[in-house]
C-alpha cells in the first residue's frame, strides 16, 4: 500500500514533461497523486493506530509509553523533513528565486494550519497533518485515561477516535458554509492542503486499526466484502464527481469527498493486511520502495523535478525522448532516495532505540 502510495504521487508528477498532453487518462493520472496521498494518510492512522491502542490497553499504561512513541515518530519524520527543508531553501538560493515570508512556520508545521501555504517545499503541505495527528491522538487518549476511569481502555479509544473524526468532519461543514470555491485549484489549496480540515483522513486508519483489534476474526471474514464494498463507493463516489463540478455540489466536494474517499481505502486493508507471502521478485521490489518511500516523497518535486525544471531543456528534446526522460527522472528519484535512505533517515532512526533514549522514556524501568 505504501509503495503504491508513492509511485502514485510521484508518477503523476512526472508527467510535468508533457505539458501539452491533454484527455482523461492525463486527468486519471494526475488524479493518482491526490489518491497517493490520500493512501498515506489512512495507512499512516492504522498503522500507528494499532500501536496506540497496544499502549492505551496495556494494562501497565503509562503516560512514558505515549511520550515514547512520540518520539519514535519524531526520529522517523523530523530529521528527513528537517535536511530537506534546509535543502529547498538552498536550492530556491541559487536559482536566485525569493523565499517565501511564511519560511518560519515551515520550521514548526504551521505553514497550512488554517489555510493555504505558499509555493515553496510544496509537497511538504502532508507533513503536518500527520504530525498534528500524532500529538492530538495521544494527547487525547492520556486524557481519556487518566479522567475517564470509570470506562474500559478500549471504549476510551474508540470514544477519542469518533470525537476526532466528528470534529474535523466539522470543520469541513463551516468551511463550506463560509466559503465559496469555485475552481478545483481553489479546492485544491484552500482545502484539500491544510490541516484543519483533514486531520481526520488520519483517524479513519485509526479507527480501523481500532476493528482489526477488536474483532479480529471478523476482521478477516470479510475482508473480500470490504474490498467490494470500499471499490464501489470509491468509484461511486469519483464517478458522481467527475459529472458535477464543485459549484454543482458543494457540499459533497467540501464535506463529504474526503471522509468517504478515506472510508473507501480503509475498507480495503482488511484484505490488503491479509497478505503474507508473494514471489521475491515481486516482494523484493514493493519492499524497497515501500522502504525508502518517505524519502522519495520529500526529495521528489521541489528538489529533483525543480533542479531539472530549472536546468534540463525540456523543451529541446525531441518528443519521443520525453517518455525516456520522465522514467529517467522515476528513476534518479529512487536512486536518491535510497541514498538519502541509507546514509541519513536510517541511521537516525537507528538512534531512537539509543540506551539514552529507551532508559529516559521506557515506562518499565
Amino acid at each position: 500500500m505504501r509503495a503504491a502510495a508513492i509511485l502514485f504521487v510521484v508518477g503523476a508528477h512526472s508527467f510535468w514533461v508533457f505539458p501539452e498532453a491533454s484527455g482523461s487518462w492525463v486527468t486519471l493520472i494526475t488524479f493518482s497523486g491526490v489518491l497517493g496521498v490520500e493512501l498515506f494518510f489512512v495507512l499512516s492512522g492504522f498503522l500507528i493506530g494499532r500501536i496506540l491502542y497496544r499502549i492505551v490497553t496495556d494494562s501497565q499504561f503509562h503516560r512514558k509509553q505515549l511520550f515514547y512513541f512520540l518520539i519514535r515518530r519524531w526520529f522517523r519524520t523530523l530529521p528527513n523533513y528537517y535536511l530537506v527543508l534546509l535543502l529547498n531553501i538552498l536550492l530556491v538560493l541559487i536559482i536566485g528565486r525569493n523565499l517565501p515570508e511564511s519560511l518560519p512556520k515551515y520550521f514548526f508545521f504551521l505553514q497550512n494550519i488554517t489555510s493555504g501555504m505558499d509555493i515553496f517545499f510544496t509537497e511538504s503541505w502532508s507533513l503536518p497533518v500527520e504530525e498534528v495527528a500524532y500529538i492530538i491522538g495521544p494527547l487525547l487518549l492520556w486524557l481519556a485515561v487518566l479522567f475517564g476511569t470509570k470506562l474500559k481502555r478500549e471504549r476510551q479509544f474508540l470514544l477519542v477516535t469518533v470525537f476526532l473524526l466528528l470534529l474535523f468532519l466539522c470543520t469541513k461543514i463551516v468551511f463550506t458554509s463560509t466559503h465559496t470555491l469555485t475552481t478545483l485549484e481553489q479546492w485544491n489549496i484552500e482545502l484539500r492542503a491544510v490541516v484543519l480540515y483533514r486531520i481526520d483522513s488520519i483517524f479513519y486508519g485509526v479507527l480501523f486499526a481500532y476493528l482489526s483489534k477488536v474483532a479480529s476474526k471478523q476482521w478477516y471474514q470479510w475482508r473480500f466484502h470490504g474490498v467490494f464494498i470500499g471499490l464501489l463507493l470509491f468509484f461511486g463516489l469519483h464517478a458522481y464527481i467527475a459529472s458535477h463540478t464543485i459549484t454543482e455540489a458543494p457540499w459533497l466536494y467540501n464535506v463529504l469527498y474526503f471522509p468517504l474517499c478515506s472510508l473507501a481505502i480503509a475498507l480495503w486493508l482488511p484484505w490488503l493486511s491479509s497478505l503474507r507471502k508473494a514471489p521475491v521478485w515481486l516482494s523484493r521490489p514493493i519492499t524497497f520502495i515501500s522502504i525508502i518511500s518517505y524519502s522519495m516523497y520529500l526529495l521528489h518535486y521541489s528538489i529533483l523535478l525543480q533542479l531539472l525544471n530549472t536546468y534540463v531543456p525540456i523543451a529541446a528534446l525531441p518528443d519521443g525522448w520525453l517518455p525516456v526522460f520522465s522514467l529517467a527522472y522515476i528513476a534518479l528519484t529512487i536512486g536518491c532516495a535510497y541514498l538519502l535512505y541509507r546514509y541519513y533517515e536510517k541511521p537516525m532512526m537507528d538512534l531512537r532505540e539509543a540506551p539514552a533514549i529507551t532508559k529516559k522514556f521506557q515506562p518499565h524501568n
